[in-house]
């Protein structure tokens, strides 16, 4: 035993994404004394800029989104009482196919090796115990959260430790039901071609296929008002409009899939630290 503190890191693409995929668990480790450590890869430069201005649109300043977004994510992480922050500052790649991909700095066309040796250096100086990031394909296809998942994973290769480690996903049922929440606040969303249809059916993962279900419910307001925080960004605005209530029955629960394990934790398990405390 050591007086090294419980550690999770969890690395994020861009600002905002801490408090959708992880905010219940940030809030609930750190109220049980884990450190938490947010490591953020993007600048959220191809987010929503002021009155919800779209990249490429008149008006769209990246560099002033980026700077906004900076302090809406220090502001999500006081609500989430995130030990520590670390950004890595590369620019927003925004989605697959725009120009954006392939402009000078972006995270997207960022080397692996690059990426993942700047943050196996900040997995050095943490030695996490727990750190959490997204599946192969960025859970639903986003260049950054692609390699957010490419880095974070070389980067435990370069390094000697043994974190538990674990992709963020979201139960089918879950899927399910949050299309049907979706329709009762729009009535008018249009029903998904049959292509659309197909790619969402393949979001996440079937229910017994999900190692690890882990109850935040009681951080539910916590992570309500992180999101909140990100009030520049439209998206999230939906999720603010359900209220609380009906947002921590939602968001109450979040899912992983364990992907490296030392500890020989019995699966399906209910909290990032079995086996380790």
């Amino acid at each position: 035993m050591t007086d090294r503190p419980l550690t999770l890191m969890a690395v994020h693409a861009h600002p905002d994404d801490e408090a959708t995929g992880t905010g219940g668990v940030l809030a609930r480790y750190a109220a049980e004394g884990i450190r938490t450590v947010l490591v953020t890869c993007t600048d959220g430069g191809c987010g929503d800029g002021p009155g919800g201005v779209k990249p490429g649109d008149p008006g769209h300043d990246p560099a002033a989104v980026a700077l906004l977004r900076r302090q809406e994510l220090e502001a999500s992480c006081d609500v989430l009482k995130v030990s520590e922050l670390e950004t890595l500052d590369y620019a927003d790649s925004g989605m697959m196919g725009w120009p954006s991909n392939d402009a000078p700095g972006s995270f997207w066309r960022t080397p692996v090796e690059e990426g993942a040796a700047r943050l196996a250096e900040l997995m050095r100086h943490y030695r996490p115990d727990v750190v959490v990031t997204y599946d192969e394909n960025g859970f639903y296809g986003h260049p950054d959260h692609i390699q957010a998942h490419r880095i974070t994973m070389a980067a435990l290769e370069m390094t000697t430790l043994t974190p538990k480690v674990y992709w963020t996903t979201m139960p089918r049922s879950g899927m399910q039901r949050f299309g049907d929440i979706v329709r009762e606040f729009h009535e008018d969303v249009p029903e998904p071609d049959p292509a659309e249809a197909a790619a969402m059916a393949e979001i996440g993962l079937p229910d017994d296929e999900i190692t690890t279900w882990v109850d935040t419910t009681a951080f539910s307001g916590q992570k309500f008002d992180a999101l909140a925080a990100h009030s520049s960004q439209g998206e999230n605005i939906f999720f603010l409009k359900m209220g609380r209530e009906r947002f921590g029955e939602l968001m109450g629960t979040e899912t992983f899939l364990r992907v490296k394990d030392a500890t020989g934790a019995a699966v399906p398990e209910n909290d990032l630290f079995a086996g380790l405390r």
